[in-house]
Parts: C-alpha cells; sequence; structure tokens
C-alpha cells in the first residue's frame, strides 16, 4: 500500500469506527436482455482505496449500485468486516456505513450549503443550526474545503457539489466512501483536493472504492485496481502499474490513436470580424479569424473563460454586440438560429443529458424527432430503420428503443454523433470526449477525423490539453483577461499551452473582461 498522510478528524459528530473490509461475492444483475454483472467477486480492505477500472459501459456503476443500495442484486451476497447483510435501499446503506458520491452529486440546488448538509440526519423536529454549522465548519476545514455553508447549492461548480456531498456522507457516519467517476467536470485543483481527502480517510482505515475509466487517476490515487469487461471482472492488479497492462485488460486489445492527416483546404468556411460579445458577467472580445474547410481549431482555457460564449456564437445560439460572422462567404451576423441549422453548422454541447439530448425519449424518437415528417405523420417504419442503421454504423450499445438517459456516457456520445447532419460545413463542440474511455475517445475522434477530411470545419474546446495538441491545426487561449490569436500547433508544446493558460500569454492577444 502506498503511504498516507494522516489528518485527524476533530467534528462533533457520533464517532463510528472508521475501518470496515468490504466484500462482494458472485454479484449479478441484469437489465432486460442486458447481463451488467455477471457473477462479479470484488474485495476492498480496510484502509485502502481500490481502483475499479473499465470502459464506458464495463459494469462498473450497476455493481457500485448494487452495493450503495441504489440497484437490487438479482443474486449474490454482501459482507461487511465478514458478516453478510443486506442492503436493497440507500437508507439501507448508509445505516451499515457505506457511502456514494454520484457523478451528478444528489443535492437540492434551491436549498443553502447547510440545509443540503443536514439532508439524511435523524434526531427531534427542531434542529439545532447552530452546532449543525460548527460540525459543518470544523468538518469543511480538516479537508481544506472552502464551501461557504450560507451559499446555495444552485451557485457552486460540479466539484464543490461534491465537496458538499462528501461531508455529508462522512457526518453520517460512512466508513466505506464510492466515488463513481468523481474527476469528470471537475478542475484540476479539485481533483487534487478530492485525493487528498481519500487519501485522509484511507489513512482513517476507511475504505474507498474509486470507480473511474481514467489510467493516469487510478495509477495516481489508488492502491489496487479491479478491471471489467462487459459485466465480468478481467484481473486484479497491484498499483502502480503499467498503462499498457490496464488498456489490455480493459480492451482485451492494444490501442492506436488515429492519426490526423493536413486537412486543411483553401476553401474558407467561417470568418469573424472585430467580435465582442458579452453576458451578465462575461465580455469577450475575440481576434479576427479564419478557419478553413477542413480544419481544426482547439479552445483552450480554464472553464468559464469564454470558449463557450465563441462558440454560442457560430451555432447561432448567442448574438455579438458587435462584429460579423460569416459562414461559407454568407453573412450570418444577424440571422436565425434555425438559419444557422440551413447553413450546415452542427454544435454538440457538454452536457449531454441536459442540452444534447431529451430524457425519457428513446433512440428511435430522437431520429424521428431529427428526421423531417413526411406530411403530417411521423414515418414510424422510416425511422426505426434509421435508427438501427445508427446503431450499427455508430456501434451504440442500446436498442432503438433504449432511453437515452439509461446509455453509458460513452453510448449518449455516440447517440449526439448520430444526430448530426451529414455533411456539416461546421461542427462546434464542447468536451468531446470528455467522461469517456479510451476507446470511446479514439472512436469519436476517429469520426470526427473523417469529418474533416469531408471538409467539415471543427472547432472544440476540451480540458485536455494532449487531446488540444495532438487534434488541433491552430489552438486559441483563453487566460484571465486575455484572448490569444490563432496560433500553429507547431509552434507549441502542452507545457507552454499550460503557461499561457496561467497567464504568460505574450503580446499577441485581445483583452477579456469580466463584469462585476
Amino acid at each position: 500500500m502506498k503511504a498516507k498522510s494522516f489528518y485527524p478528524l476533530a467534528f462533533s459528530i457520533p464517532f463510528v469506527a472508521s475501518a470496515m473490509k468490504v466484500e462482494l461475492q458472485n454479484i449479478c444483475k441484469r437489465f432486460g436482455t442486458v447481463q451488467a454483472n455477471d457473477d462479479v467477486s470484488l474485495t476492498v480492505e480496510a484502509g485502502s482505496i481500490h481502483g475499479l477500472l473499465g470502459e464506458n459501459g464495463a459494469g462498473k456503476s450497476t455493481l457500485v449500485k448494487v452495493l450503495s443500495g441504489f440497484i437490487t442484486r438479482d443474486r449474490g451476497t454482501l459482507l461487511l468486516d465478514g458478516r453478510p447483510v443486506e442492503v436493497k435501499t440507500p437508507a439501507d446503506a448508509i445505516a451499515v456505513g457505506i457511502g456514494m458520491l454520484h457523478q451528478d452529486p444528489l443535492d437540492f440546488p434551491p436549498l443553502s450549503v447547510l440545509d443540503n448538509f443536514l439532508v439524511g440526519k435523524s434526531g427531534s423536529l427542531f434542529t439545532n443550526r447552530r452546532q449543525a454549522f460548527r460540525d459543518f465548519q470544523r468538518l469543511a476545514a480538516q479537508f481544506n474545503f472552502a464551501l461557504n455553508a450560507n451559499e446555495k447549492v444552485s451557485n457552486l461548480t460540479v466539484g464543490e457539489r461534491q465537496q458538499l456531498e462528501i461531508l455529508r456522507l462522512l457526518s453520517l457516519g460512512v466508513k466505506t466512501l464510492i466515488l463513481d467517476e468523481p474527476t469528470t467536470g471537475i478542475s484540476a485543483s479539485q481533483k487534487d483536493e478530492l485525493f487528498a481527502a481519500a487519501e485522509q480517510l484511507a489513512a482513517q482505515g476507511k475504505s474507498i472504492i474509486f470507480v473511474s475509466h481514467k489510467l493516469e487517476d487510478v495509477n495516481a490515487l489508488c492502491d489496487r485496481v479491479t478491471v471489467m469487461r462487459h459485466g465480468q471482472v478481467v484481473g486484479n492488479l497491484e498499483i502502480p502499474c503499467p498503462d499498457e497492462a490496464l488498456v489490455e485488460l480493459m480492451f482485451g486489445r492494444e490501442l492506436a490513436p488515429p492519426v490526423k492527416p493536413k486537412t486543411r483546404q483553401d476553401a474558407i468556411a467561417l470568418e469573424l470580424k472585430t467580435i465582442s460579445l458579452s453576458t451578465d458577467r462575461l465580455s469577450v472580445k475575440i481576434p479576427d479569424l479564419t478557419v478553413h474547410q477542413g480544419e481544426v481549431i482547439g479552445l483552450a482555457g480554464l472553464e468559464g473563460g469564454g470558449q463557450q460564449l465563441l462558440l454560442l456564437l457560430c451555432a447561432g445560439l448567442l448574438k455579438a454586440s458587435s462584429g460579423t460572422i460569416r459562414v461559407n462567404d454568407v453573412d450570418m451576423t444577424a440571422k436565425l438560429y434555425r438559419e444557422y441549422l440551413t447553413a450546415g453548422i452542427g454544435y454538440s454541447p457538454a452536457d449531454r443529458l441536459r442540452d444534447g439530448l431529451i430524457r425519457g425519449l428513446s433512440i428511435h424518437e430522437h431520429v424521428a424527432l431529427r428526421t423531417p415528417p413526411n406530411g403530417f405523420f411521423v414515418d414510424w417504419k422510416g425511422t426505426l430503420e434509421k435508427a438501427l442503421h445508427a446503431i450499427a454504423l455508430f456501434n451504440i450499445r442500446g436498442k432503438p428503443q433504449t432511453h437515452v438517459e439509461r446509455l453509458s456516457g460513452g453510448n449518449q456520445q455516440r447517440t449526439q454523433l448520430a444526430l448530426l447532419p451529414v455533411p456539416l460545413n461546421l461542427l462546434l463542440m464542447e468536451h468531446p470526449t470528455r467522461g469517456l474511455d479510451i476507446e470511446s475517445v479514439l472512436w469519436v475522434w476517429q469520426q470526427l477525423i473523417a469529418r474533416c477530411e469531408g471538409g467539415t470545419a471543427i472547432i472544440f474546446t476540451s480540458s485536455d490539453l494532449d487531446e488540444i495538441m495532438q487534434y488541433s491545426d491552430r489552438v486559441i487561449v483563453f487566460s484571465g483577461d486575455v484572448v490569444s490569436e490563432p496560433i500553429d500547433v507547431a509552434e507549441l508544446t502542452v507545457d507552454r499551452l499550460g503557461q499561457m493558460i496561467g497567464g504568460k500569454m505574450g503580446a499577441q492577444s485581445q483583452k477579456l473582461s469580466v463584469s462585476t
């Protein structure tokens, strides 16, 4: 086991013994014809951080939802410190000391941080809020979580909401903490704080289950890893171990990244001149930009730095305060969103279920929405054939009747790509591979490169600097109060790009101001 730093806790909640060994034996769970967990066994020692690694749809989340009471297993045994227990609901799990931090934290955004901290507490009708506030402050201080107890949760970032949920679960006496894909959508500093907190908890004897598809995160944090593929355990390894060994277990083969050829053409796909963009908190001046057909422009910078505003402008979803935008030499400055669609512009948002897809609708229904109706009626037979074709072509692990919220993150992204029209003049993407496993990342970029070869220009934003460097032809950097001129990727390194994001921008940049 890796050495951990010990940070004693000192907060006034009932003391619960920390150490707990967890054993899952022969767990099986089926959803219709899909065997999500097939005879899965897993042992997590007290005082350890145990990684659960696998591609999207491997069965990781199903397994930990069984352990945390959100899903009832079909068969199998759960042992805590060698004693069999029954966990059929989340309340059962909390009662025996198991808590789960979900990818999207389960909280109440309209309520304050302190109100959310109190959720699940047993006791009298009237709560001693003064004591609860002291408990919250002491617990947050132990992990260096800078949370304001009076702030509304709706104003917090995903990373801050995670921190709040961890504190709430600990205050309820959790001894085994499950972290389900926790590094998706949080900043680098918040990831450091999360990892430090996990190490503190392991040092106290608590067991941590870290669910991920990211090799670098597992190698950085965990003591041991269990790898799943197609609902089964395919291996257990001590950490650290070579990435190649983990990839081989996850996918059964080596994976080679796609090579991006030079696809830039002479024809111009997009022109921006003297563009200014404004919201209630941010004003951005974009350097004049000419994007050629087949070219890929990467937008690099911290979250909220203005990259999304540029994408929304080019998609016709945000109007410029000043300046002009031309697509294929047509002035689109004052055009409506539907005219941008007609001009062959596609937009793929980062939040797939909130902005890109519709909860409660199936893959087939999404295809039907994208298909022009035949008169007043939907051609359900024809759209079913299109849905089956899209599922096969994009290798979506689902059926036409599968609701999109039941798909894994990778399959949701594949569905979004399947719904984009062909051909496109301009494709705009926010974090195209966020939350995806390695195989899905490579598959997505194979599709995007194929689009470029057909003449589509792509503008995308990503927090992964290696992704920016690998696939961009030119890069625009957003940092603090400046936006850089487009820079040829051949003139950049990952280190220099990181320094520019951190403020060392150089002379060629435009001012960006934050409204107060």
